[in-house]
């Protein structure tokens, strides 16, 4: 069996070599590629037009890759979005796993790793790097000992979100200082250094679905 993806990027070039990249996998096969969201959805519009999984940049005119992903975990929830970017800052990859993206690769990764990461996510549901899968096992191993609180638990909650530490003091009803003490303690527990790797602990630990 096959799998249908679709390449959206405003970057034409590029898009076309992603396409052949992919093209070249056992198994997939590319449908055609977009430039930008509004014209993926508008493609929708013919079902044989809908893929099993779609390739995703961030930055793009019109409707961008966040905005669109949003729209298909509501509207297409059997999509599967990988995001594919430039952008590897903390906030952005948040904002996109958020929004329901499956995955986040950088676009100077090697041709092995993207063939890898469509895989995972077809047959898995979700595809991290190395360095993360590395995180979440050793989180996995030593669960037994974390011993969260309801409070620690209640901030990983809050952090999967796009609220600002102040904004989840705020929620929480304490103070800056406090919510720093729950990171810090999360951090020890966990081994977890960043936001995004709190976000994919969560997923891993059904404390969070996106």
């Amino acid at each position: 069996m096959n799998y249908s993806v679709v390449i959206v990027d405003d970057h034409y070039l590029l898009s076309q070599a992603i396409g052949g990249l992919v093209q070249g996998f056992k198994n997939f096969d590319v449908l055609y590629l977009c430039k930008n969201g509004q014209e993926l959805l508008d493609k929708f519009e013919e079902p044989k037009n809908i893929p099993d999984l779609v390739l995703m940049d961030i930055k793009m005119p019109i409707l961008n890759g966040i905005e669109t992903t949003e729209i298909l975990k509501a509207d297409y929830p059997k999509i599967k979005v990988l995001a594919l970017s430039i952008e590897e800052d903390e906030y952005t990859i948040l904002k996109m796993l958020h929004a329901g993206a499956r995955g986040y690769l950088l676009k100077d990764t090697k041709k092995e790793i993207l063939e890898e990461a469509l895989i995972e996510i077809m047959q898995n549901g979700q595809y991290h790097t190395n360095t993360v899968s590395r995180i979440l096992m050793d989180s996995l191993e030593n669960k037994g000992g974390l011993d969260l609180k309801e409070k620690e638990i209640e901030f990983i909650k809050l952090a999967c979100t796009d609220m600002s530490y102040k904004e989840i003091a705020e929620a929480m009803c304490c103070s800056p200082k406090t919510v720093e003490n729950y990171r810090q303690s999360i951090r020890k527990k966990t081994g977890i250094k960043n936001r995004v790797g709190l976000v994919l602990f969560a997923i891993h630990h059904n404390m969070f679905t996106p």
